[in-house]
């Protein structure tokens, strides 16, 4: 596997702006890096590499990166969902796993265990659908539980090899989801893909404000380096799953619990059978300051909407499935699917089922 370190050393400094930089050997950031002196006195002129992305990219209608400020907020579960709702539509989807360090798209995809193939084309992504491909690292590791210690060069490296050397065909969408935050991978992405038309974000949060102080910052980030926000999703919005399917536990003077689901479930079917038929929501997080679509509000940027946690989306999930076929994702399957139709509007694209 190439790692592209032939353009950047695998000995640079983090956050190397490349050798062929105007600011190679001069930038802050080269400070104290054994190629400082090299990379000054080289010769300066265009990525070559960027000619074989802008071509790769040419048969991609729409780029979209899926981001969060923090981990942990169900980034790579929305980029996973949406992935299968749009292959659901028709439509032809790539999906790029650029979490290098945390590469969870092969599980949530169902495709653990498969390995990449290459063709006088280049290398083939991983199909869950002869619409849907996927390509990660997560595909390229002797383990699963191999970790990925790599300096951001390194990273970027890969990220452009990505770019560069994966046959995806005519697409219709490509997602790429990236990891949390706002450091050198989504400096990289950016890059590398503006010049070929990126569509713009959707940025991942959960209603507390933990989260949303660090999505604030990825929403700065993206109007920093002029990257159209597509909408946030406020994802794990509330518990909500049938009132069937709680436990129901009691509580000793010593703190001592015992579970009193069988006598609860038979106590209702008895005294009150439409009650069963309901759904409970409660709030896990502390959504009192506003949530997502305040925040949105304040920072005028598109609010997509809500996903409730649902513990069928965590299962789906789990289990590299999509929540869209089986019925079972009662609440979040619907939801998921608002926010999908909302980026689509938001894309000024018309649904591939209604055009057929």
């Amino acid at each position: 596997m190439e790692n592209g370190d032939n353009e950047i050393p695998e000995n640079a400094n983090e956050h190397c702006p490349g050798p062929q930089s105007e600011s190679a050997g001069k930038s802050d950031s080269c400070e104290g890096c054994p190629n400082q002196e090299a990379c000054a006195s080289a010769p300066k002129g265009p990525d070559p590499d960027m000619v074989s992305i802008f071509e790769r990219m040419a048969t991609v209608k729409h780029k979209i990166l899926v981001l969060s400020g923090k981990g942990g907020v169900g980034k790579s579960t929305i980029s996973a969902q949406l992935s299968f709702a749009l292959a659901a539509m028709d439509y032809q989807v790539g999906l790029l796993d650029i979490d290098i360090c945390g590469p969870s798209t092969p599980k949530m995809l169902g495709l653990e265990g498969q390995g990449i193939h290459q063709s006088n084309l280049g290398w083939s992504p991983v199909y869950v659908e002869s619409n849907l491909g996927v390509m990660s690292i997560g595909f390229m590791l002797p383990e699963p539980d191999e970790a990925v210690v790599w300096r951001g060069p390194r990273k970027n490296g890969l990220i452009k090899q990505f770019l560069k050397d994966v046959y995806w065909g005519e697409l219709d969408f490509l997602v790429v989801d990236a990891p949390p935050g706002t450091s050198d991978e989504h400096i990289s992405i950016v890059q590398f893909l503006k010049e070929t038309g990126i569509d713009g974000a959707v940025i991942v949060t959960t209603p507390q404000q933990v989260s949303l102080i660090d999505v604030r910052k990825e929403v700065n980030f993206c109007k920093k380096v002029e990257l159209p926000i597509l909408g946030v999703v406020e994802n794990m919005s509330g518990l909500c799953q049938p009132l069937s399917d709680f436990r129901f536990l009691s509580l000793t003077d010593a703190g001592k619990q015992e579970d009193m689901t069988e006598w609860a479930i038979m106590y209702l079917k008895e005294k009150a059978p439409e009650v069963l038929k309901l759904f409970a929501l409660t709030e896990v997080f502390d959504s009192s300051a506003g949530g997502g679509a305040k925040m949105c509000r304040d920072m005028g940027v598109p609010f997509l909407g809500k996903v409730p946690l649902d513990p069928q989306l965590c299962k789906a999930a789990e289990e590299g499935r999509s929540c869209f076929g089986d019925g079972k994702c009662q609440v979040s399957a619907p939801a998921l699917m608002e926010i999908v139709e909302k980026l689509l509007l938001e894309l000024k694209v018309s649904r591939m089922e209604d055009a057929a």
